[in-house]
C-alpha cells in the first residue's frame, strides 16, 4: 500500500525542498520505490536540488490537466533506480492544481506499485499547501527552533487535524513527525535559540528528527545533490536516521548537544 508523506511548514526558508529530496533519497536507498512531487506550481526548485532541472520535459501540472502521461512526466533519478521526481511546472498558475487532478496522479503511483510518494508543499495555507496535504498520511512538518517559524507551524497542525481526507472521513488521523532544521546546540545554550523540549512542548508532537545548522547543506543543493547523500556531513547523517526513524527503526537524537572538548583540546586549544 502506498504511503503519503507530506513535507510542510507554516513559514517559507526553513529547508521543505531539501528535506523532501533527502528523505526521498534516503526512503529509496533503502529499497523503496519512491516518488517526489513537487507541488510549489510557479517557482520549481526541486529538480534543482534533485540535479535534474535540464531533463524536464513534462511536469505536475501537465499530467493534472492530462497533456502528458505520468510515465512521460516522471524523471528517474540518475543515482537511485527505485527513485522518481515530478517536477512543479514554472509557468502556471497555482489555480492549475485541482483536488481531482492530484487525486488522479496520487491513484495512478499507487497503481503503479510506489511505496511512498513524497510531496513538498508550498509553505502555509494556501491551495497547493492544501492539496499537498490532503490526501497524506504521513506529514512531517518543517520547523526551525525559533518562536515566527514554531508559531507558524502550530496552524498547519490544526489544518492536518482538520482539513485532511482522513479528518473527514474520520478513519484514521495523519500521523505528525517534527523535523527540527538548521538547529545549533551552542546558541540553544546561550538562550538564542529554542531548544528540542521547548519546540516539542509548544506544538505537542514528538521530533522525528534534528538536522543540524550546515555549510554543507547550500553546498549539496546548489550542486544538484541531495545532503543525505554526503557520508562526511553531519545533515546527511541527521537526514538519514530521520529517514530510519520514519521506517519505524529506534535511533536516539544526535547533533543536539554541544560538543565537549577534550582535556588536550581545552589545554592547547583547537
Amino acid at each position: 500500500m502506498t504511503e503519503i508523506i507530506v513535507v510542510t511548514s507554516g513559514k517559507g526558508g526553513v529547508g521543505k525542498t531539501t528535506t523532501s529530496a533527502s528523505l526521498a533519497t534516503g526512503l529509496a536507498m533503502a529499497g523503496k520505490k519512491v516518488a517526489v512531487i513537487d507541488f510549489d506550481v510557479g517557482l520549481r526548485n526541486l529538480d534543482l536540488i534533485m540535479g535534474c532541472e535540464r531533463r524536464v520535459v513534462y511536469d505536475f501540472i501537465n499530467v493534472v490537466h492530462g497533456e502528458a502521461t505520468l510515465k512521460q512526466a516522471l524523471i528517474k533519478d540518475k543515482r537511485n533506480e527505485t527513485l522518481f521526481v515530478l517536477a512543479a511546472s514554472q509557468t502556471r498558475d497555482k489555480d492549475a492544481l485541482t483536488q481531482e487532478g492530484v487525486e488522479k496522479v496520487l491513484d495512478e503511483l499507487a497503481k503503479e506499485g510506489f511505496d511512498f510518494v513524497v510531496c513538498d508543499s508550498p509553505a502555509g495555507i494556501e491551495k497547493g499547501a492544501h492539496l499537498a496535504m490532503y490526501f497524506a498520511d504521513h506529514a512531517v512538518v518543517v520547523v526551525n527552533p525559533e518562536v515566527s517559524s514554531v508559531r507558524d507551524s502550530d496552524r498547519i497542525l490544526g489544518l492536518l487535524a482538520s482539513k485532511t481526507r482522513h479528518a473527514e472521513r474520520g478513519d484514521t488521523t495523519v500521523k505528525q513527525h517534527l523535523l527540527l532544521t538548521r538547529y545549533n546546540p551552542v546558541r540553544v545554550e546561550a538562550g538564542e535559540m529554542l531548544s528540542v523540549k521547548d519546540v516539542e512542548d509548544i506544538l505537542g508532537i514528538s521530533v522525528v528528527g534534528v538536522i543540524p545548522e550546515s555549510e554543507n547543506v547550500l553546498a549539496a543543493s546548489n550542486s544538484g545533490e541531495p545532503v543525505i547523500l554526503r557520508e562526511d556531513s553531519f545533515a546527511g547523517q541527521a537526514y538519514k536516521d530521520t529517514v530510519a526513524r520514519i521506517l519505524g527503526e529506534e535511533r536516539p537524537l544526535r547533533f543536539t548537544e554541544v560538543e565537549k572538548k577534550s582535556f588536550l583540546k581545552r589545554v592547547f586549544g583547537g
